[in-house]
């Protein structure tokens, strides 16, 4: 009997189910938590992912599992539902603006152009995977992803291609942690050690008035211009001018910490645990994946390659290494420039100058996603 008893259990455990793809899934998200944990690669984002899919890939748990009624679904199911809704994505836009600070870009308004040739590895990515037969849909949701941005990647793909949300989600959220890994070798590749080492002079002093000014300005243009992308935007800068009216300290406070720290904690574990063994190892997923480096490298290439048309056109004024923080990641990207930039010369400081295209970044990605809702939607 107790025999019987150890078989039966065995018979019905999750060592009996668990087959390659299973494998191979947790494999990788202990990849990724080796990445964040040992290496320091982006925690706060990439070890909830790998977590995340980690549990999803647990055979029998059924943390996934969809049914109904809806509250009988797997916890994490529930919870992704935040997901979906693009709730998530929009809370976190607000997090990010009670955390941004756009004086850089509006002390450097140049900025803007940095952060629009950045998303030059949007349309690449597009292109491409229009070539490679996806519908222009899908193409559009893909090719978000160039613009390391999770949150505007996630409301794109919901809102156009719905069944590829989780491995553009995952995806995009993965290069955004892995961005020291990935933009140092193009940033090199494509500049010259004279130009690693401009050094950028001080950024003038921006008013309580233009900050305020500013982020109703931005809502008010591009939400008439494409009107899809006023949820995004909108919450992104509703958290800005929480911090940049200086009365609204508490809201601020909230917004920047608690808020977003819960809803990362959430989104980052159920967007982890999409990333199922059966549904990603497939090679529509691996092209995604392919296409979105693709994306990330392009976006990163354009935003340095203007840095050095701005560095031959002011005569050497400018440091062509900030181009590279056009990307939206904040202010991961920006961190990036700084810590190439003091490699070659210590007395450098770009942060602040890369700050600028950085939060141009922001507003480009989610413009971008607004024109292919306008056109696809």
């Amino acid at each position: 009997m107790f025999f019987e008893v150890i078989q039966q259990t065995i018979q019905q455990s999750g060592f009996m189910a668990l087959d390659w793809r299973n494998a191979t899934m947790i494999v990788i998200s202990f990849v990724l938590m080796y990445m964040a944990v040992a290496k320091g690669f982006e925690p706060l984002l990439l070890l909830p992912i790998a977590f995340g899919m980690f549990l999803a890939n647990i055979p029998l748990a059924g943390l996934m599992t969809e049914s109904e009624p809806w509250y009988t679904s797997g916890i994490l199911r529930i919870i992704y539902s935040g997901v979906k809704s693009s709730l998530f994505p929009c809370l976190i836009f607000m997090g990010v603006g009670a955390m941004t600070d756009f004086g850089p870009l509006i002390a450097n308004p140049a900025s803007l152009l940095l952060g629009a040739a950045a998303q030059f590895g949007i349309f690449v990515a597009f292109t491409v995977a229009i070539a490679m037969g996806f519908t222009p849909q899908e193409a559009a949701s893909i090719g978000i992803i160039g613009g390391a941005d999770g949150p505007t990647a996630i409301y794109t793909a919901n809102n156009l291609a719905q069944h590829l949300t989780a491995p553009i989600a995952v995806a995009a959220y993965s290069y955004m942690a892995l961005i020291p890994l990935i933009q140092p070798p193009i940033m090199k590749a494509l500049t010259t050690p004279e130009e690693r080492k401009v050094k950028m002079g001080q950024l003038r002093k921006v008013s309580k008035a233009e900050k305020v000014i500013f982020p109703a300005m931005v809502v008010l243009f591009c939400a008439l211009l494409l009107p899809s992308v006023a949820p995004l935007l909108g919450m992104l800068m509703l958290g800005n001018i929480f911090k940049e009216s200086g009365v609204t300290d508490r809201l601020s406070s909230t917004a920047q910490n608690e808020l977003c720290n819960i809803v990362t904690i959430m989104l980052g574990t159920t967007v982890g645990a999409t990333a199922n063994g059966e549904i990603f190892l497939s090679p529509q997923t691996l092209m995604i994946v392919a296409l979105g480096l693709t994306a990330f490298a392009f976006a990163t290439a354009g935003g340095v390659i203007l840095g050095k048309i701005m560095y031959r056109v002011t005569g050497g004024k400018i440091n062509p290494l900030i181009g590279s923080a056009g990307v939206s990641a904040v202010p991961m990207a920006a961190r990036v420039s700084q810590v190439e930039g003091a490699k070659y010369n210590p007395t450098n400081f770009l942060l602040m100058h890369a700050m600028g295209p950085n939060v141009a970044g922001v507003i480009g990605s989610a413009v971008a996603a607004g024109f292919f809702l306008l056109m696809f939607k």
